[in-house]
């Protein structure tokens, strides 16, 4: 990491589950977006994370750009054998999930209880 990133992704290891939260409401500053997405996928690259939980709970505004990283980090972990679920995303920004269709590709969970069960 370069001086000056911080962490802009807290993870919590919840059993054998990873379970990261976004540390802004607003995401859309490019820098910040880089620093997520890298983060994200150092989980499965670096770490070898098999069971991800997005939690969006805190996020109030998500950036096209955002969504990005996401699609990088889906192929990721289909690539290694991850499972990658989303939780807690805000009806605003559910719906946009819905217009793009990317609520096909992610597996989309109310709460952060209901995206760890079974996985």
């Amino acid at each position: 990491m370069s001086a000056g990133s911080t962490r802009r992704v807290e993870v919590e290891e919840v059993g054998d589950v990873s379970v990261a939260r976004f540390v802004d409401k607003k995401i859309l500053d490019e820098t910040n977006i880089q620093i997520i997405g890298n983060q994200l996928v150092a989980l499965v690259d670096e770490d070898g994370r098999k069971k991800i939980v997005l939690d969006f709970s805190n996020v109030e505004y998500l950036s096209s750009a955002a969504l990005s990283k996401l699609l990088i980090l889906e192929k990721k972990s289909k690539a290694a054998g991850a499972k990658l679920r989303f939780c807690g995303i805000r009806p605003d920004i559910y719906q946009i999930f819905t217009l793009t269709k990317l609520n096909k590709l992610f597996n989309i969970y109310d709460s952060e209880d209901q995206a760890l069960e079974g996985l």
